[in-house]
C-alpha cells in the first residue's frame, strides 16, 4: 500500500523532470543549429567536476566544454544540424536524473558527412535549472 501512495504522489514529479529535461535538450538542439555553441554549453553545470567523455575525455566547467566543441567543430559546416531522438529520462534521485538517446548529425561531405551515435548524460537539479554534469557520448 505505502509503494502505491508514493507512486501516486510522486508520478506528477517524475513527469516534470522529464519535461523540464527533454525542453533542455530541445533548447540545446536548436542552439547547436543555429551555431551558438556557447548558448550549447551552457546546458553543462559549470564546475571543476564536470565531465565529457567521447574520443576523449574532457573536464571542468562550460569553458572546457566549450573548448572542446570548438575544436571538434570548428565551421558550420563540420556542425551540421543536430537531431536528437530516442530521448529517455529515469529519474535517480531527488534532483538527479540519467537521460539517454540517440543524436544525429546531418552534414555536407565537406562538413565530415552524416554522423550519428548514443549518449547517456547525468543532470543534476541546480538554483539555475537543470545542468549536464556528465555526458558520455559515442
Amino acid at each position: 500500500m505505502l509503494r502505491w501512495l508514493l507512486l501516486i504522489c510522486f508520478t506528477p514529479l517524475l513527469f516534470a523532470q522529464s519535461a523540464e529535461i527533454q525542453t533542455i535538450l530541445k533548447d540545446s538542439e536548436t542552439a547547436w543549429n543555429r551555431g551558438d555553441l556557447v548558448a550549447f554549453a551552457s546546458y553543462y553545470e559549470d564546475s571543476p567536476e564536470t565531465t565529457f567523455i567521447g574520443r576523449e575525455v574532457v573536464r571542468g566547467g562550460t569553458k572546457a566544454i566549450l573548448d572542446r566543441y570548438r575544436r571538434a567543430y570548428p565551421t558550420p559546416d563540420a556542425m551540421g544540424t543536430l537531431t536528437f531522438s530516442e530521448v529517455e529520462v529515469r529519474p535517480l534521485a531527488d534532483g538527479i536524473a540519467l537521460t539517454t538517446g540517440k543524436f544525429s548529425l546531418k552534414r555536407t561531405a565537406a562538413g565530415g558527412g552524416d554522423t550519428s551515435g548514443r549518449f547517456t548524460l547525468i543532470l543534476r537539479r541546480t538554483p539555475a535549472g537543470w545542468k549536464i554534469i556528465h555526458d558520455h557520448t559515442s
